[in-house]
């Protein structure tokens, strides 16, 4: 393994490994042990992009999905959702796309409604998501609904949840919409990119070992730290200066086995 970026490694893996579920590392340096797939299709579900084999994550990751899709299937125009990305079969750096996904306790929802649920692997492959935003991200568009915004507030109450990534805008109008228990939108968080679907984090599971969690949010709603999000968009501070004797930045460095956890060579051996 010495030599060999991590991606490789794990991104030549087809199925999780033999051993008890456990995520070791951090959502950006880490692997996942005992990872389990989400089936291709369920009951209120479909896992989209398939030839990714990004359809495996934490036994808790895959039951909140469940959970969810199951309360997205009542909302008007769903009947579930429509499931992007999760993690390699054993976590870990993975080959093109994201650099967190790493321990199976992420997962890319679609927002684009969904009202069929009997897509073929093909269809999956060439159906896209739909953008909810505007003017860059500060508003949300008229694709936006009060679904939505029920199915963002479903996971963010689910207690396994630590964050939800979602762009400003669609964080301002759930901000402006919540009319009752408003404790959910401090898990919500603006970040750049989100406006095709949200991501859901959670949280390490109880008494895992080797797992690193993410500082907590800010306390507070983030309501204010969203509209602030908005006005740098519609009016962009001036950029800093930049010192010309400043050394260039340097490229992000492809990850090795030394980065990760030492669990993670056993992971890869694991069957």
């Amino acid at each position: 393994m010495q030599g060999v970026h991590a991606k490789q490694l794990f991104g030549a893996q087809a199925r999780g490994s033999e051993h008890a579920p456990a995520a070791y590392g951090s959502y950006a340096k880490g692997c996942l042990a005992g990872g389990a797939a989400l089936p291709e299709t369920g009951p209120t579900w479909q896992a989209m992009r398939l030839s990714r084999n990004r359809n495996w994550g934490h036994p808790e990751t895959i039951d909140l999905i469940s959970k969810l899709s199951r309360m997205a299937a009542q909302q008007p125009g769903w009947s579930g959702l429509y499931v992007g990305d999760l993690s390699q079969p054993r976590g870990g750096p993975m080959l093109s796309g994201h650099a967190s996904h790493q321990v199976g306790l992420d997962a890319d929802i679609w927002l684009r409604p969904a009202d069929d649920l009997t897509l073929s692997r093909t269809a999956r492959e060439n159906i896209s998501s739909i953008s909810m935003q505007r003017a860059n991200g500060a508003y949300t568009n008229s694709n936006w609904t009060r679904a939505h915004h029920e199915i963002v507030k479903a996971a963010a109450q689910d207690p396994r949840t630590a964050r939800i990534f979602i762009f400003a805008g669609a964080k301002v109008q759930m901000c402006r919409d919540e009319t009752g228990d408003r404790a959910w939108l401090r898990k919500v968080r603006p970040w750049w990119g989100h406006h095709y679907h949200f991501h859901v984090r959670l949280k390490c599971p109880d008494n895992a070992t080797g797992c690193v969690e993410q500082a907590a949010p800010p306390p507070g709603d983030g309501c204010a730290e969203a509209e602030e999000w908005v006005r740098n968009i519609l009016n962009p501070p001036p950029p800093a200066p930049r010192d010309p004797n400043a050394p260039a930045p340097k490229p992000r460095r492809e990850l090795t086995m030394a980065d990760l956890p030492r669990q993670c060579v056993a992971v890869l051996q694991g069957g």
